[in-house]
């Protein structure tokens, strides 16, 4: 858990932690989305309405959904307890801001535009998210009075359940294995030596804190189109978020290694 939280049973603290695994995730994925649409904006403004088509599509399926439930199950609770009422108050009135800044995006008439509202909506969401790591559930594990596994039983919004366990640095491969080529590689049947190479977007995953990492990746690839890529910059060979990446959706993707450190490892990835 990312604050110290004194829940009143097991099962409670269990929870706890599922939600913040889950919050995790979405940061994660909507960073990496936020992060394809603002470098779109800049370098390919005419494929950034694909990009901006998908970041909506990951909000209506992940994030309005997320703050639904939330509604119905969470903040009812929290909203009992008079020491949360204002806080969850103020939490309705961002899931308000929220949804707008999605219709913005929706709406927005140009790329430029779309990157703004987008990277609004991400810095708003990962506040809201810190607010009810630190403050909500921590206090809904509190009470005595409160079961809150038995408030998150089967919510699958509130919980997550299909993210994939990222695992320690290097796990999966033996030290100093190389990746093995996807199918196409840069071999030739890929994209990575056509036209469009150069225009490939670039994700600098360097500084993005270690539990987002691959959430940032996996939500920066949903939002490549097919016969399109990205370039990957990572700080260390990513064998095992690679190995992810295949498990998750067996040979869509191409890679073909631009740079292999020391400071640096570039990847192109190619959807196939």
């Amino acid at each position: 858990m990312s604050t110290l939280t004194v829940a009143s049973d097991p099962q409670d603290a269990a929870a706890v932690e599922a939600v913040e695994s889950h919050h995790t995730h979405l940061a994660g994925e909507l960073a990496g989305q936020v992060s394809m649409l603002l470098d779109a904006a800049v370098r390919d403004p005419g494929g950034a309405d694909g990009v901006r088509t998908g970041l909506v599509a990951f909000c209506d399926r992940e994030l309005l959904p997320h703050a639904a439930a939330e509604e119905s199950v969470l903040y009812p609770a929290a909203h009992g307890t008079t020491e949360a009422r204002l806080l969850v108050d103020g939490m309705l009135a961002e899931h308000r801001r929220i949804e707008a800044l999605v219709g913005a995006l929706r709406a927005a008439p140009t790329a430029v535009h779309a990157a703004v509202e987008a990277k609004a909506l991400q810095v708003l969401f990962e506040e809201h998210l810190r607010k009810e790591n630190t403050l909500v559930l921590p206090l809904l594990a509190a009470s005595p009075d409160v079961s809150l596994a038995g408030l998150l039983e089967g919510m699958h919004d509130l919980l997550g359940g299909h993210e994939h366990a990222e695992g320690p640095e290097g796990a999966g491969h033996a030290e100093g294995e190389e990746a093995p080529e996807r199918s196409g590689g840069c071999g030739g049947g890929c994209a990575c030596g056509g036209p469009d190479a150069g225009e490939a977007p670039e994700l600098d995953v360097r500084e993005v804190p270690h539990a987002l990492r691959h959430a940032t990746v996996f939500g920066a690839l949903g939002a490549v189109p097919a016969g399109r890529g990205m370039v990957l910059v990572a700080p260390h060979d990513p064998l095992p978020l690679l190995a992810q990446i295949e498990d998750r959706d067996p040979g869509a993707f191409s890679v073909e290694y631009l740079e292999r450190g020391p400071q640096a490892w570039r990847l192109r990835l190619t959807r196939h």
